[in-house]
């Protein structure tokens, strides 16, 4: 269930990739060239990082994030905390001085090495797996078209403005006037279209484009008109939070492998070196558009997949900063004032990313409803939080949490191990066999002990269940390609509901192949309810209820057993400075932790 964490990514999900180590075998139904097509695309498909069953798939690869991943923003009025001093104190700190915010007057130079979760496969936004990791990373060499400010508002960044017409079918995206790429070449319309143009016809984000977007058109020579061919009204925050967001130089596109292990953008920090497995450096773009910014002379990154070895790294001086989601690792450093720290726990605007186990509903057993009741009724999630989460994740039981204008009372079954016991039972009687399958999980111990104690509750009420393990690349690899029958999985935060468009959609199930509605839960009430939902001006009743009825479907359909929340915390020696302090262009602040994301360009050293 929850293994290590992984990249997350993909467009529409700031739902990022899980991050994996590569895969060790290509055993499947796909020709090789046909896998070979998907397998580096399909790293970049996933909503915020390590894929424990957690390993996350994340939103933000495929739309860039394809839940937008502001997933689990935490939010409030009061005080310090994530989006800023004096914005957001519902969220967990360390206190005053520890909570990655500073008013000190910021001391330049230096540099800052950061342990991350996962290794990335490359860095093309437009082809490229971003998971967690992807998007911490692109975050110094690229920018975002749009930010998520203090209030959970997408607000221009590289774009001066977006514009749409009266019905949310055609955006103008207009970009700021001189702009420069870390190569010198203007970052302008042509460039915009370009890298539009890239993601559109890409093999994994062209799949969750492709139903939305009808065409793109260069209108000036800043300027771009998205036409949609449905209503879209919360389009810029995909431009803020998805990997669609960033914009590479045409240089880097027009490159023999997409430029991917030699990224050119316009972000604050151009590529010095990428040594896969080892770290990936960057220095500070003398010639960043933001004046003053940034304060860092250097950025390392060092991917550190393993959960404690990430701890130990920053307690042993190797690393600066790190994030994390490891429940042991996250109740060591709360509360510890020798730390920087701060988590997204707290009121959210959004939605956090949840652990769960996905079932194929296209194949047996569960394209039966009773099989998918039976396991939904035998699982309890509060055992699950206590247990392997040590309490720090929240159970849940469906995609939005209380305090989300979109949470409501679902009909999602309730634990209940007697009722499981009997469904079970009905399940052999119709059948001629008792219910048994196969569920995948990821080679790594968090996720066997995860794995572990699902099979242990499924034999309580007279389920078997088989453990496949595999490498995470190939667990994400079976989910689209639909040779599974359960898999632990971690998805679905995000800051609006449309952001899991792709996941859930009646239209993006895979009839063969690849299907990017993993579960391939095929409910057209959903599809409707999605574009009621974005056809309407987010927050208007009319949208807030059809997206509360996507829930409603979901506990009945049951595609997904859920589990807990995803927590996510970032942690920093007392040197690191002003991390969780970022601010918009016009100088407003920004949203300071995205599930486990967060800005560097702001950041210094004592």
């Amino acid at each position: 269930m929850k293994a290590k964490s992984c990249p997350r990514s993909l467009f529409f999900g700031k739902t990022r990739w899980p991050q994996a180590p590569r895969r060790q075998s290509d055993t499947t139904i796909l020709d090789v060239s046909a896998r070979n097509r998907v397998k580096n695309q399909a790293q970049s498909l996933t909503s915020r990082g390590g894929f424990s069953m957690a390993q996350e798939f994340d939103r933000r690869s495929f739309l860039a994030r394809s839940a937008l991943t502001a997933s689990g923003i935490a939010v409030a009025g009061g005080a310090t905390g994530l989006l800023g001093e004096g914005i957001a104190g519902a969220v967990q700190t360390n206190g005053p001085g520890r909570n990655g915010v500073s008013t000190k007057k910021p001391k330049r130079g230096g540099s800052l090495t950061i342990g991350l979760n996962a290794e990335e496969q490359g860095f093309n936004p437009t082809t490229g797996r971003f998971d967690t990791a992807g998007f911490v990373i692109a975050r110094t060499v690229f920018d975002p078209l749009m930010i998520i400010n203090g209030s959970g508002k997408a607000v221009p960044y590289l774009a001066e403005s977006i514009t749409s017409n009266t019905d949310f079918t055609k955006w103008t995206v207009t970009l700021r006037p001189n702009l420069l790429f870390q190569d010198g070449t203007p970052c302008d319309g042509a460039a915009l279209l370009q890298n539009f143009e890239a993601q559109y016809n890409s093999a994994l984000v062209g799949l969750a484009i492709k139903p939305l977007i009808d065409s793109f058109d260069q209108t000036g020579p800043l300027s771009v008109v998205i036409n949609t061919k449905n209503p879209w009204s919360t389009l810029p925050v995909s431009l803020a939070e998805q990997q669609i967001c960033f914009v590479a130089a045409p240089s880097m596109l027009n490159a023999p492998n997409g430029g991917t292990d030699h990224p050119i953008g316009t972000g604050p920090f151009t590529f010095k070196e990428w040594v896969p497995n080892s770290h990936y450096t960057g220095v500070a773009n003398e010639k960043y558009w933001r004046a003053g910014l940034p304060y860092l002379s250097q950025i390392t990154f060092k991917p550190i997949p393993d959960d404690q070895a990430r701890a130990q790294a920053l307690q042993a001086g190797t690393i600066d900063m790190m994030h994390t989601t490891d429940p042991t690792s996250i109740k060591s450093f709360k509360g510890n004032r020798q730390w920087g720290y701060t988590n997204n726990v707290g009121k959210m605007v959004g939605s956090p990313n949840l652990n769960l186990i996905m079932l194929n509903t296209a194949e047996a057993p569960f394209d039966d409803l009773l099989a998918r009741q039976v396991v939904a009724t035998g699982t309890n999630a509060q055992q699950y939080s206590t247990v392997i989460d040590q309490g720090v994740c929240a159970p849940v039981n469906g995609i939005y949490q209380p305090g989300s204008p979109y949470y409501s009372s679902v009909p999602y079954p309730k634990y209940n191990q007697s009722k499981a016991k009997s469904l079970a039972q009905q399940y052999a009687k119709k059948h001629g066999s008792a219910l048994s399958f196969t569920s995948n999980i990821v080679a790594a111990p968090q996720s066997v002990r995860q794995g572990e104690w699902f099979q242990q509750v499924m034999k309580n009420i007279g389920v078997k269940v088989s453990l496949k393990q595999v490498q995470q690349n190939t667990l994400i690899n079976d989910a689209l390609f639909g040779t599974f029958q359960a898999t632990a999985w971690s998805q679905f935060g995000g800051m609006v509901p449309d952001l899991n468009y792709p996941w859930m959609s009646a239209a993006t199930v895979g009839k063969s192949g690849i299907s990017i509605n993993m579960a391939r839960n095929d409910d057209p009430q959903i599809q409707d309810d999605f574009l009621k939902g974005m056809a309407n001006p987010i927050g208007s009743s009319a949208s807030v209820a059809a997206f509360k009825n996507i829930n409603q479907r979901l506990a009945v359909d049951l595609p997904y057993i859920w589990l807990d929340r995803t927590t996510w915390a970032l942690v920093a020696n007392s040197k690191v400075q002003n991390w969780a302090n970022p601010k918009t262009p016009s100088g407003t602040h920004a949203l300071g932790q995205d599930q486990g994301t967060w800005w560097i360009t702001q950041a210094w050293i004592s």
